[in-house]
């Protein structure tokens, strides 16, 4: 029986979206580890895998969880080996284990046979890196150099809950690329910093995605999946109450003519009131689950390959749209955080990775101190 002070709060999460379409995109006899930050502790530790994105079914052979220098073998329905559909997720046996708050844990899972590594994200920050390795290492604290590699890819695995007190709640972070890459992780260390030691921020993101579009094609599928396909499927979260949701731009910046790509005709280009649609449906879908929602503003572009004024007028009339609407709970202003205030459609030099349209990681920390503080307080 649970009890009532108690409660299941994410404490990680990761989207899943589709790998780029490969010959060489299947994987057999490895063991993929991703250390996992733990914001607040708990008694009890479980986990999500995921295989939406994949068309065949997949088998973990094995998983283990290490707390404290002790292995700890994660079952699912009192089994050690698993096979998830197509389509489909699993959710392991609650796995009892004190986990201590702002430690980390590693979450290994062997692969044993060929497996088609279709479901999967990229995600990169100072706490987000993974490592695999040849063999069966599930129970091997440290893996052999020569036989291991580290990777910013986060397969199958989803999400990471603990069973914690009920005053732990967790924030979402939804978007595309820019989400994907290091601001949440910025986030969650102005959490430690500045005492939210209640909150966690976890990640739903995956690079190219899209709100009202998605592509039908190998070239680009790894994109991934319009926002209706998504958010309903990601946003969902142990101990979530809030949304932070930051995107839209590659809707605007995408589409250039059959003339240039024949994946991307200017048919594809919605309109700013589609956009705004778009928007709504997410606050909709959120209020449904009972989450506070806020919108981050869409970053300068100016400079980016695609740029053209009209799409400038776009950003800048969907941003107007999200820093006056009453149907949200607040606006962060992402893009006043790191415009140049002397040409506003530009990044500030400093904040510029150099592709102008990715922050760098200086920029990356300004949109985290960019986030309402009211976020992180709850």
């Amino acid at each position: 029986m649970q009890n009532e002070a108690m409660h299941w709060a994410s404490v990680w999460g990761n989207a899943v979206s589709i790998a780029e379409n490969r010959p060489e995109s299947y994987s057999k006899n490895i063991t993929l580890r991703y250390p996992i930050y733990t914001q607040f502790g708990g008694d009890a530790v479980r986990l999500t895998f995921d295989n939406y994105c994949g068309t065949e079914a997949i088998t973990i052979a094995k998983t283990t969880v290490l707390v404290n220098g002790v292995f700890y073998p994660v079952t699912f329905n009192g089994t050690a080996s698993v096979t998830i559909e197509a389509g489909e997720k699993a959710v392991s046996d609650s796995l009892s284990c004190h986990v201590e708050a702002q430690t980390t844990m590693d979450v290994s899972f062997y692969l044993k046979d060929f497996t088609q590594m279709r479901s999967v994200v990229f995600t990169c920050g100072p706490i987000s890196e993974g490592v695999y390795a040849i063999g069966d290492l599930t129970e091997t604290e440290a893996f052999p150099i020569e036989i291991s590699r580290a990777t910013h890819y986060f397969y199958f695995l989803t999400n990471v809950s603990v069973y914690t007190s009920r005053k732990n709640r967790t924030v979402v972070c939804f978007g595309d690329s820019i989400t994907a890459q290091d601001w949440p992780d910025y986030l969650t260390v102005r959490c430690i910093q500045e005492g939210y030691d209640h909150t966690a921020i976890i990640r739903r993101a995956t690079s190219g995605s899209r709100i009202l579009r998605e592509y039908d094609c190998i070239t680009y599928e790894s994109y991934g999946l319009k926002g209706e396909r998504r958010f309903p499927h990601e946003v969902p979260a142990d101990g979530a109450d809030t949304v932070l949701i930051q995107q839209g731009i590659n809707d605007i910046i995408h589409p250039v003519g059959t003339a240039v790509n024949p994946f991307r005709p200017m048919s594809d280009l919605p309109t700013v009131e589609e956009l705004i649609e778009g928007l709504k449906y997410y606050i909709r879908e959120a209020r449904s689950y009972g989450y506070k929602v806020y919108i981050g503003t869409l970053l300068p572009i100016e400079g980016w390959r695609t740029y053209a004024p009209f799409r400038d007028e776009m950003r800048n009339a969907y941003n107007e749209w999200i820093r006056t609407t009453d149907l949200i709970d607040g606006c962060v202003d992402f893009d006043k955080a790191v415009r140049d205030p002397e040409n506003p459609s530009r990044f500030l030099p400093k904040y510029d990775s150099g592709d102008h349209l990715h922050p760098s990681v200086a920029g990356y920390k300004a949109m985290a101190n960019a986030v309402l503080t009211e976020i992180l307080k709850g």
